[in-house]
Parts: C-alpha cells; sequence; structure tokens
C-alpha cells in the first residue's frame, strides 16, 4: 500500500515533474531513489524505516513510468513503446530470479535485492549523462527518428483535467491493467483450488500467461506499422474477449488453459497501444500531464480489479474470478 500510494503520488505529478526537470534528470534523480530505497531495504532492521523505502521505491517508480512512457510515445509510437513494455516482462521475471539466486546460495534475500540496487547504477549515470538528449520541448530531440503529433503548446493540468477524452484514456488504462492483473494474480488460485491442478502444472501455465505476455509485445511490436495502431488495440480487445470467455467456460481442462493464455497474448498489446495514440487523441502539448494520468489510472485499476475479484470469489466462490476480464474487455472495447 505505501508503494502503490508513492507510485501514484508520482505519476500524478509528473507531468509538472518532466516540466521543471526534463526527462533526463526526472529518470536520474528517479532511479536513484529506488536504488536507494531497495538499498534500505537490504539493510534495515526496523519496519518503519522499510516502509518509508516503500513510499520511495513507488514514488520513484511512478515518475519512470511516466517519463520513459511520456517519450517514447511522443517521439517513437506504438512499435518501440510495445518493445519497451515487453521488457517490463523480461524485467518482472529477472528480479524474482536474482532474489532466489541469494536465497539458494544462503546469501540471505537482502543481498539480492542490494543486487538490483546496484544494478541501477549504471542507468542513473546515463541518464545523467545523456539528460539533455531526452528532452521533449518544442517536439524535437536529437537523433529523434519519428515525433508523434507534432510540436505543441503545452496544456495545463486543469484543462486537462476538464476533457472528456482525458477521462475515456484513463478509464480505459484501468480497465486494461485491471484486467491483467485479475488474469495473473488469480488464475493460479482458480487453477488449483476450483479446477484441481496440480501445483506445478497450474504454475506452469501462469509463467505460460506472462510468457504469451511478454513475446506478444515483441510481435506487436514488429507487426503495428504494418497492421495500424488502432486496428491492432481493436483486434486485441476483441481477443481478449475471446480468450476470457474461453477461460471461464471451456469444456476441458486444456481449453480453458488455452484461453488464458490467449488472454496474454491478447491483453499485452493493450497497454502501450493506448499509451501511442496519447499525443495523437489528445494533443502533443497535453502528453505531459496526460501519460501521467493515465499511469496513475493504471496503478488504480491494477489494485481494484483483482481486489473486487477477490471479494466476489469470497462471496460467491472462485469460479466469479473469471467474469472480472469477461467484463472488463467488454468494458475496454467500449473505450
Amino acid at each position: 500500500s505505501c508503494a502503490a500510494a508513492g507510485y501514484l503520488a508520482s505519476s500524478f505529478a509528473a507531468g509538472a515533474l518532466v516540466q521543471r526537470l526534463g526527462v533526463g534528470r526526472l529518470l536520474s534523480a528517479s532511479s536513484a531513489l529506488v536504488a536507494l530505497a531497495l538499498g534500505g531495504y537490504a539493510t534495515t532492521a526496523h519496519w518503519p524505516v522499510f516502509l518509508l523505502g516503500a513510499v520511495a521505491l513507488g514514488v520513484g517508480g511512478g515518475a519512470i513510468d511516466a517519463a520513459l512512457n511520456l517519450f517514447v510515445a511522443t517521439f517513437f509510437g506504438a512499435r518501440h513503446l510495445n518493445w519497451l513494455h515487453a521488457f517490463y516482462g523480461v524485467g518482472a521475471a529477472l528480479g524474482p530470479l536474482i532474489v532466489t539466486a541469494a536465497l539458494v546460495a544462503d546469501w540471505g534475500w537482502r543481498w539480492g535485492i542490494a543486487a538490483i540496487a546496484v544494478a541501477l547504477a549504471p542507468l542513473i549515470l546515463l541518464y545523467a549523462a545523456t539528460r539533455e538528449a531526452w528532452s521533449v520541448d518544442g517536439g524535437s530531440a536529437p537523433g529523434a527518428p519519428h515525433l508523434v503529433g507534432g510540436a505543441s503548446p503545452s496544456v495545463g493540468l486543469l484543462e486537462i483535467l476538464g476533457t472528456r477524452a482525458t477521462w475515456l484514456q484513463v478509464a480505459a488504462f484501468f480497465t486494461v491493467t485491471g484486467l491483467e492483473a485479475t488474469a495473473g494474480q488469480w488464475s493460479y488460485s482458480l487453477l488449483t483450488e476450483a479446477r484441481g491442478f496440480a501445483t506445478a502444472a497450474a504454475g506452469a501455465w501462469v509463467g505460460a500467461f506472462w510468457t504469451a505476455f511478454t513475446l506478444a509485445r515483441l510481435i506487436a511490436g514488429a507487426v503495428v506499422r504494418r497492421v495500424g495502431g488502432v486496428r491492432l488495440t481493436r483486434l486485441a480487445a476483441i481477443a481478449v474477449i475471446a480468450g476470457a470467455v474461453l477461460f471461464a467456460v471451456a469444456p476441458t481442462p486444456l481449453l480453458g488453459c488455452a484461453g488464458l493464455v490467449l488472454i496474454g497474448l491478447s491483453v499485452a498489446p493493450l497497454f502501450p497501444g493506448l499509451m501511442a495514440e496519447t499525443p495523437r487523441r489528445l494533443g502533443a502539448g497535453a502528453a505531459n500531464h496526460a501519460i501521467g494520468l493515465q499511469v496513475s489510472g493504471a496503478v488504480l485499476g491494477a489494485a481494484t480489479l483483482p481486489a473486487l475479484a477477490g471479494l466476489a470469489a469470497g462471496a460467491f466462490g472462485l469460479w466469479t474470478v473469471t467474469l472480472v476480464p469477461i467484463a472488463a474487455g467488454l468494458v475496454v472495447l467500449l473505450l
């Protein structure tokens, strides 16, 4: 909760932070804050310090997320955004492996966390050294091959908050990440406790979901220019619904798991695809604040929809978890 609160606060304020510091300085400072927080995790024996580190970790992570999405959406578009977010999946897999390796070697989890903190040092230095190359002012950046939406005057936060398109985008991100999180977090419990899967088999299928999720973003990056960004997100939303229905009502366990993998494949391009459309839909001058708001919506969705799924599962049974991806997929397609 502390990390989520920090993440939400910094992503909401990302537009103002970018205007004040610039993307490069913000990335460098935020990465340093994340490294400091992880260092605190690895060394402290006091719970209040641990909680303070969680807030710092969230603040740094939210700012990094918003700043990177802003830069790539402004200058590169859907292709590179899909590849950027594919490596989210790679990092999500590597982090636990690093900590597990430290545990297997009898070094303790603290050394695993410390290793991740140390690994951030080159990034901090790189962001600082190249800070001028990260400029988004005036609609150009050194070496930028492509600008989406063109240069436009900066738009204030209050003005952006008053536009219907902003809230439609935020709602879409809320729903997409909530769908991702619900399918990723609840599928293991559903398979083991409601469908009788062995632990290893259920774990393998959840792993297949995240593997498909990562591979789909790599593939989407390669084909999005040929297919078209808007068309790809609409096709993906339709495929999400098909996968969710299959996961919910498939006549055999294998087909149900195929539906889970289809959800992973099809939900993957939605977040980067919608992010890439932000400068075009809202204007390049609105992107600073709008992308931060969208990341905030995404954080809330990832926290809220799995929690609602859990409440429904507790009241009516685990089978109700499968209804959330169906409903979320329909909402995404409508949005």
